[in-house]
């Protein structure tokens, strides 16, 4: 596995067009927090090409060659996990919310809590094995209960985390500290916003 070529004119492109797309952001009430509601994460509107591949772009670039399997969560990682999985030829595990009661010999299936921005509950990851070196995949970093959880989950089934990448940070929301605090994971990102009740600012 090779990770895609990437100059330092692709990658500020790639970064300003995900800045394009959060500029251009809606927001709505989250329980206690502001949530952005924009192509990438939400298909609203529609998913355009050009925005998921910068997306690609940048996460390729993050993904070392010794990483086994990319890891996402289902319910907004999972379109940017998909294209950089097929590029890099790589394995793609998916961790959902729910839960496949079925026996799988030598799949387990692996359980943690989860608390996130926008949900609570159990968190479920299939696909990781152990002894993979596996690299997280996701669109945006708030809390950080997602990319924990997902943390928890790899190393509960025996694997080890090679690299965490979000590529949105609502530091507002201080998840890239939790997650070093708590997992001494360091996560890295490449554009950060500030969501409120106006609108979306992009600050890097």
């Amino acid at each position: 596995m090779a990770n895609q070529i990437c100059t330092e004119s692709d990658t500020e492109e790639a970064v300003e067009q995900i800045r394009d797309v959060y500029r251009n952001a809606s927001v709505t009430q989250s329980q206690e927090y502001i949530t952005t509601v924009n192509q990438l994460t939400d298909q609203l509107p529609a998913l355009q090409p050009e925005t998921l591949s910068a997306a690609s772009t940048l996460v390729q670039r993050r993904i070392s060659e010794s990483t086994d399997v990319i890891a996402v969560e289902e319910d907004k990682g999972l379109p940017i996990g998909v294209l950089a999985a097929t590029e890099l030829q790589l394995p793609l595990a998916v961790a959902r919310w729910y839960t496949y009661e079925i026996d799988v010999e030598d799949e387990p299936q692996v359980e943690v809590e989860m608390d996130s921005e926008y949900y609570s509950g159990q968190l479920y990851l299939n696909g990781v094995t152990s002894g993979d070196s596996v690299t997280i995949v996701d669109d945006t970093i708030s809390t950080g209960g997602t990319m924990t959880a997902l943390i928890d989950a790899i190393r509960e089934a025996g694997a080890s985390v090679e690299g965490a990448h979000c590529l949105v940070e609502k530091r507002d929301n201080g998840g890239v500290e939790r997650v070093e605090a708590e997992t001494g994971v360091s996560v890295s990102t490449e554009v950060v916003i500030r969501a409120d009740h106006d609108g979306v600012e992009v600050i890097e």
